[in-house]
């Protein structure tokens, strides 16, 4: 079994679901409907709804109910990306440009507002009381990881500790509230929910770590941003940091960093983007030689072993399965 068989096992679902997503969308004003189509039509591997019809298929599958789950956890989402590129200065997105460098940022912050209200009447289709309470405690801790995240742009000063929290708050949260909700709404107990929510808590820090290193590692055609873009918005992640936490060569990066902070600031008058490669190029050159790119996959495969013991109280089902081959699909993509 692989991801592409699970999604083709999964196809008849995960279509209703696009469609759904499209049909909330397309609700928009005429102003806003448009820039709300446009990250759809992008495309993108809906993990999130996957994880909600995955997790709810352990106990009583029921679409109907898992529909508005999911749905609105990738609406979540995608407010959140539309959002992120407003912070980020972000021009491109999956391969294409983004609202805010397709349209502007006001635009793009009504699209994203737009959006995540979209998110909130879906999830009003649930009535378990306790499916609510979840995702707006979810919604607060992902929304303190967006400010913790803009006040650390450009901090060389970071420890780990604060990475990670930062990533579980951006990333982790949302995925692992995917798994429990979808167990939550399949009747799963409270046990199991917990395994779960355990299992998309670890995976979705094995995928932001995987994610950070794309972004040093990657080619741009398959992860359709530039080379070290992370590093260009000001967002030092888990290579570098490990980077300056040694001496060694934390005095040849810091300057690289400082250098690459001012030119960004200046960017808006001058054209800096022959220079912003160039340090780029020599920063991830120092993190390669510094072993931060070893490090960090060697804590997204910890991460990924964490995710596939939770699920190791559950029977050796083909829904089990399922679990297990996405954890693998993330932890080692390419894009």
């Amino acid at each position: 079994m692989d991801l592409q068989e699970i999604y083709q096992d999964m196809q008849k679902d995960m279509r209703l679901i696009e469609q759904e997503l499209y049909d909330a969308l397309s609700q928009a004003d005429s102003n806003l409907k448009e820039p709300a189509l446009h990250l759809l039509k992008a495309g993108g591997k809906r993990l999130r709804p996957l994880f909600v019809l995955m997790s709810g298929s352990l106990g009583e599958y029921c679409l109907e109910r898992l529909k508005s789950v999911a749905v609105s956890l990738e609406l979540i989402h995608m407010a959140t990306l539309v959002h992120d590129d407003i912070i980020d200065d972000a021009d491109l997105r999956r391969g294409q440009p983004t609202v805010r460098a397709k349209w502007d940022n006001r635009i793009a912050l009504y699209t994203g507002n737009y959006i995540l209200a979209q998110a909130l009447q879906y999830i009003s289709r649930v009535k378990e009381k306790q499916v609510h309470q979840t995702l707006s405690k979810a919604l607060v801790q992902m929304g303190l990881g967006e400010i913790y995240q803009l006040r650390d742009f450009f901090n060389v000063d970071q420890h780990l500790r604060h990475y990670l929290r930062r990533i579980k708050r951006k990333t982790a949260l949302l995925i692992s509230v995917s798994c429990q909700l979808g167990a939550q709404v399949s009747q799963l107990s409270e046990r199991e929910v917990q395994q779960l929510w355990r299992y998309g808590y670890y995976t979705g820090m094995a995928f932001q770590i995987t994610d950070d290193l794309l972004d040093m590692t990657g080619d741009r055609q398959t992860t359709g941003k530039p080379h070290g873009s992370d590093v260009r918005q000001g967002n030092i992640t888990i290579p570098l940091i490990y980077t300056l936490m040694r001496e060694e060569w934390r005095r040849h990066a810091v300057p690289l960093i400082r250098k690459i902070q001012a030119l960004t600031a200046e960017s808006a008058v001058t054209d800096t983007a022959e220079q912003l490669e160039e340090l780029t190029q020599r920063l991830i050159g120092i993190v390669h030689q510094s072993g931060g790119i070893q490090y960090a996959q060697q804590l997204a495969e910890r991460y990924l072993a964490k995710a596939k013991d939770a699920l190791s109280s559950f029977p050796p089902t083909r829904e089990r399965e399922r679990l297990l081959v996405v954890a693998d699909a993330i932890a080692f993509r390419r894009s």
